[in-house]
């Protein structure tokens, strides 16, 4: 029904990061209250400002957003898109409404959404609206410790799917072309000159059927690869940061395939990064100052050097490491490394570089489609060596490199200068003799930069540094106050 119903009561659904309308608690609760219903999303300036905010993501969301009306369409709905932040959206919206109820999925953001829901939890109790919010993939907030949590977490996965009742749908479809500036973001989040991957919850299924009807059997077997682990990997992690899969839908999926008897070990596998995946966001979520300082106090003097010139060299792929460099000009290019190449890059920024995890932590939230806060800050400190409580890894990309790209097709796909190296010199163009070089038409400082550092000296100098702050007395303390707080009660399975 289109137009303004006047100062009707109505009850308001809220998507954030939950773009789906499958399993879904909020919208099938308002739902089931019996009071037209009005769907929103917020395109907030503050979030597009943001640090770790790129066109990418929002372009992702645009697509979801389309993808979703398309379905809603079906049942008379719509999410209203508004470009505006969200108490003074709330507040023109009451200017034609009475808002009964406002439903919605907690959230685990940064700063910005952290201090905005504060903002709308005072703003419902000022106005006299209900708010009520459902954890996401059994992230449970006001915890203290994680006594209990896995096998909580567990339980929650195992619940029956929070799939809406459409046929109880009134939804509201006024005309807010006034208020909510839909134009001018979409101009900007249709276009991307990048190769993503597209949002949208239907994109989701696909992604998530393509990969347990055939590709997981090589899940495991080429995780660690740069490239082949882009066919093998699941793919779903924009998925599941935006929302468009939840992550108890797909560990219920894989759980039917491994119930059925069907690649049970990699199916095992996946479904425990499943569980690591919310693990670090319930981690987040319990310690949200990480986003700006490290987890373990005992680091927050950490002698970091500044170098511009070699954070830029990181930045744009041209330190003169090549696989680390490929890694880089992969993720600007498609926004997806794996999970060992993104840990190698903050190994290469913090160890072989010296440079502070902070200095690289909003290129790499630029960079990645799927961009998730609660993943994304201690993934950094672990790799970093910052907690106090993790195995320290410093990887040698040299290393890497030879164990995962022998044959170099991930480093000549993406540094196309090496292409023309034999065997093993695209490892380490370096050490190409004169006639190798001239051969191949390559010339070290002129077609490929000399590596910005001794990548053997400085992950020599590296290892004494970090293992001499390990044992310091407030890491050590701190360490102890980690582990009671954030160790695991019940090991996967």
């Amino acid at each position: 029904m289109y137009g303004f119903r006047d100062m009707e009561k109505i009850n308001v659904v809220w998507f954030k990061r939950d773009l789906r309308l499958k399993d879904h608690a909020p919208l099938k609760h308002a739902l089931e209250e019996g009071l037209p219903i009005l769907l929103v999303y917020f395109v907030e300036p503050s979030l597009v400002r943001a640090s770790q905010s790129n066109i990418r993501h929002w372009k992702f969301i645009y697509e979801s957003l389309v993808d979703l009306n398309q379905s809603l369409a079906v049942v008379g709905g719509k999410i209203h898109l508004f470009h505006e932040e969200v108490i003074p959206a709330f507040e023109q919206i009451q200017q034609h409404y009475q808002l009964n109820k406002l439903f919605s999925h907690q959230e685990t953001g940064i700063a910005i959404t952290y201090q905005r829901d504060k903002e709308v939890k005072r703003f419902c109790q000022v106005n006299k609206v209900i708010w009520q919010e459902w954890q996401q993939n059994g992230v449970q907030r006001g915890r203290k410790n994680r006594k209990g949590w896995s096998a909580q977490w567990e339980t929650f996965m195992n619940r029956s799917l929070e799939n809406p009742a459409w046929e109880k749908g009134d939804f509201l479809n006024p005309d807010f072309s006034e208020i909510s500036m839909m134009q001018k973001p979409l101009d900007w989040m249709k276009h991307s000159p990048f190769t993503l991957q597209q949002g949208g919850e239907n994109r989701a299924h696909q992604y998530l059927k393509s990969f347990l009807e055939g590709r997981v059997e090589n899940y495991s077997r080429f995780i660690s690869k740069p490239e082949a682990s882009r066919r093998s990997c699941s793919r779903l992690s924009p998925y599941l940061a935006w929302g468009n899969l939840s992550v108890r839908q797909v560990f219920q999926a894989a759980e039917s395939l491994r119930k059925a008897g069907k690649c049970t070990g990699p199916i095992r596998n996946f479904q425990s990064r499943l569980r690591w995946h919310c693990h670090f966001i319930q981690k987040f979520e319990m310690e949200e100052r990480m986003e700006f300082e490290p987890i373990n106090q005992g680091f927050m003097d950490y002698g970091y050097e500044e170098n511009p010139e070699w954070l830029k060299a990181w930045k744009m792929g041209k330190t003169g490491i090549p696989l680390v460099d490929a890694c880089m000009r992969c993720l600007i290019q498609t926004g997806y490394v794996n999970f060992r190449m993104r840990a190698m890059l903050v190994s290469f920024l913090t160890h072989h570089l010296n440079l502070d995890w902070r200095a690289g932590a909003d290129h790499l939230a630029q960079l990645f489609l799927d961009f998730e806060p609660g993943i994304h800050y201690p993934q950094l400190q672990m790799q970093a060596g910052v907690t106090g409580v993790n195995q320290v890894r410093i990887y040698n990309p040299i290393k890497q490199s030879g164990d995962h790209d022998p044959e170099g097709v991930f480093i000549k796909k993406w540094v196309p200068e090496l292409a023309s190296l034999p065997f093993p010199y695209f490892h380490e163009p370096w050490k190409t003799p004169p006639i190798e070089g001239q051969m191949a038409g390559f010339t070290l400082g002129d077609t490929y930069p000399f590596p910005i550092m001794d990548p053997e000296k400085a992950a020599r100098l590296a290892r004494e540094k970090i293992w001499k702050a390990q044992s310091l007395p407030d890491v050590k303390k701190e360490a102890k106050r980690i582990l009671a707080r954030h160790t695991l009660s019940l090991r996967w399975r």
